[in-house]
């Protein structure tokens, strides 16, 4: 599964909660604070779908390795390095 690319998707108003210190200094910088929020949510989503995959996915890669442990890569006497 992919994330939405921001700069191509609609765009949705929405409310958040910012600690006021952070939203301050993040005005006084300049900071777009709805792009760097979305940056921000896309890379979490981005995580949490690959730890996901990883969790669901751990016997599989598991007995991969295991296998290529006991008896090398299909392969290997055909690698030229």
């Amino acid at each position: 599964m992919r994330v939405a690319d921001a700069s191509k998707s609609t765009r949705k108003p929405t409310t958040v909660s910012l600690n006021c210190a952070i939203l301050k200094e993040v005005k006084a910088l300049g900071i777009n604070i709805s792009r760097s929020a979305e940056a921000a949510i896309k890379e979490a989503v981005r995580r949490s779908k690959r730890e996901q995959w990883l969790k669901t996915n751990a016997d599989t890669l598991e007995s991969s390795n295991a296998s290529v442990e006991a008896n090398g890569l299909p392969l290997a006497k055909y690698r030229r390095f």
